[in-house]
């Protein structure tokens, strides 16, 4: 009796760890405090002090509209992706095949005999071979949002590499959207604003956590029996 309770306690356990575990787990977003990331600054070129009002690492024309060419400085994204995927298959195969063929010699038996038999004396044979086959496949998505980033690196050719996240929590649900790309600042209209469709090796990343994300996840079994099912 003291076995059987020994085996059947740490399984009970396991089961209760099991059950007070979530059944869906979180995705991987950070939900961290919305606190400004540390920035790393270029160092600055030590030059001769000459007494002047302006300098080589911040030097900005006056005459100018202000636009993002620093780090640490802010670039808008208006971010609008559309991508439409449309692909259209048709085959058709169709192959016919004819064989006859006819008696005209027996062995030990003369000619004139074999004219006398009935006419079913020919042989044929016949194939044919349809195939059709259809595909359509579609797919759309549209992603449209703006995003305020931050300036994190200036490359040697000028253009700024950007990264930017944005946390939206309402109730117990929390929307994240994260972007980077590469910008080059020549492109950049008045206020540092900039459509994605000019944003170099974009990467959006959208994703939720809380309950309604994990309303619609799949649960663990169902996961489990679509891993096994071979239908």
């Amino acid at each position: 009796m003291n076995a059987v309770l020994r085996l059947i306690t740490p399984t009970a356990f396991a089961m209760l760890a099991a059950g007070c575990a979530s059944l869906n787990p979180p995705p991987p977003v950070d939900v961290l405090p919305t606190t400004l990331p540390p920035v790393a600054t270029l160092p600055r070129p030590a030059g001769p002090v000459t007494g002047g009002l302006f300098h080589t690492a911040s030097y900005r024309p006056a005459f100018e509209d202000q636009r993002a060419r620093l780090v640490g400085d802010l670039v808008t994204i208006k971010i609008l992706e559309k991508i439409d995927a449309k692909q259209n298959s048709t085959s058709n195969v169709n192959r016919t095949s004819d064989v006859s063929g006819g008696i005209t010699a027996l062995p030990l038996v003369s000619s004139s005999l074999l004219g006398k038999l009935p006419g079913k004396t020919t042989i044929g044979a016949g194939y044919g071979n349809t195939f059709e086959g259809k595909g359509d496949t579609l797919s759309k998505n549209e992603f449209d949002s703006n995003i305020t980033a931050l300036v994190t690196e200036v490359l040697p050719n000028g253009h700024l590499v950007i990264a930017g996240e944005k946390q939206v929590g309402v109730n117990r649900s929390v929307d994240v959207l994260r972007f980077s790309g590469i910008v080059d600042p020549r492109r950049l209209q008045p206020g540092s604003i900039i459509d994605s469709q000019y944003v170099a090796n974009v990467r959006v990343i959208s994703r939720g956590l809380g309950e309604q994300a994990e309303a619609q996840a799949m649960g663990w079994l169902a996961r489990a029996f679509n891993t096994i099912t071979p239908f």
